[in-house]
């Protein structure tokens, strides 16, 4: 099976800070991008067009993309307006940025998103914002589910992403009554594979990742992506510096501010008993996070 995004150019938005392993084992890796610095500048607009195409991806199943495929001003219209719908209710640009994360820096293809799952909130407790799978080097494979949260505070944006991921593991609403949860996602997806365009080999090989099959010769684990969007803060004074000091500041400030919380998230994957699974977390920091998260969403979806 392919990936989504196989000749997307996303990654070349970012400066790749580091990637430094959570354990021992090295199961659990934190990776820090940075947008790319133009005059002394975030350079938003070159993110904006770098999710014009992934967001159509993103939004809209295989299924459809095969159908409007020889009318592509259609295709993203469909998918234009169905983001924007989503991130005015219930949604937001982490969602989307972590998808690509997922399919360009870890290389693990999209199952479904939330977008293409019809369910009652009633019933969704607590679920991911899209699934992935990866092939291990070992020949087995993990199903990845997503969780993003963007906030003023990297603190806060941890907190609350292990909060989820701890109710969604064991189906546990805001009121802490017990329902739906891991197993339940599963068989939405499960329910939902004849709306993508797979073949019946495909379909019958994403089956066996989510159920167990006699002739199943390869384990599955659950592991778990994180997207973490916060602020930093850059004076004026600091951007008349020159753009070589300028980007040297910025880039030690970023690698600072999260290099502080990486015990933080060593206690949370203790604290919600969580050490069984494998997490892949991407920390993007943002200037004025909330008007540039608004900005991003209407330059894509125009």
């Amino acid at each position: 099976m392919e990936l989504s995004l196989k000749q997307s150019d996303f990654l070349g938005t970012f400066d790749f800070i580091w990637s430094k392993s959570l354990d021992q084992y090295d199961k659990n890796k934190l990776n820090l991008f940075m947008l790319k610095i133009n005059s002394n500048e975030f350079d938003y607009d070159l993110l904006e067009e770098m999710l014009i195409d992934p967001v159509i991806d993103y939004s809209i199943s295989r299924q459809v993309k095969e159908k409007y495929k020889n009318r592509p001003g259609t295709l993203s219209k469909k998918a234009r307006d169905k983001f924007v719908e989503y991130t005015r209710n219930n949604g937001e640009l982490g969602e989307l940025l972590l998808f690509c994360f997922l399919e360009t820096h870890l290389g693990a293809p999209k199952i479904l998103t939330k977008l293409e799952l019809k369910t009652s909130t009633s019933h969704y407790v607590n679920g991911a914002d899209g699934v992935h799978f990866l092939k291990l080097p070992d020949g087995n494979y993990q199903l990845i589910f997503g969780e993003s949260k963007t906030y003023k505070e990297i603190g806060k944006a941890i907190n609350d992403a292990f909060k989820s991921i701890y109710g969604f593991k064991n189906g546990i609403n805001n009121k802490g009554n017990r329902k739906s949860g891991i197993q339940y996602e599963k068989s939405l997806i499960s329910d939902n594979l004849f709306k993508e365009s797979f073949s019946k080999e495909e379909r019958a090989f994403l089956e066996s990742l989510i159920y167990p099959t006699p002739n199943r010769n390869f384990d599955v684990d659950d592991a778990f992506g994180i997207f973490l969007g916060f602020q930093i803060e850059i004076s004026d004074d600091e951007k008349c510096l020159p753009t070589a000091d300028f980007r040297r500041l910025i880039r030690a400030r970023v690698d600072g501010e999260v290099s502080k919380y990486f015990k933080t998230i060593q206690k949370k994957i203790i604290e919600n008993k969580l050490q069984g699974h494998n997490f892949y977390i991407y920390v993007l920091p943002f200037t004025d996070i909330e008007s540039k998260r608004k900005k991003i969403v209407e330059a894509i979806t125009k």
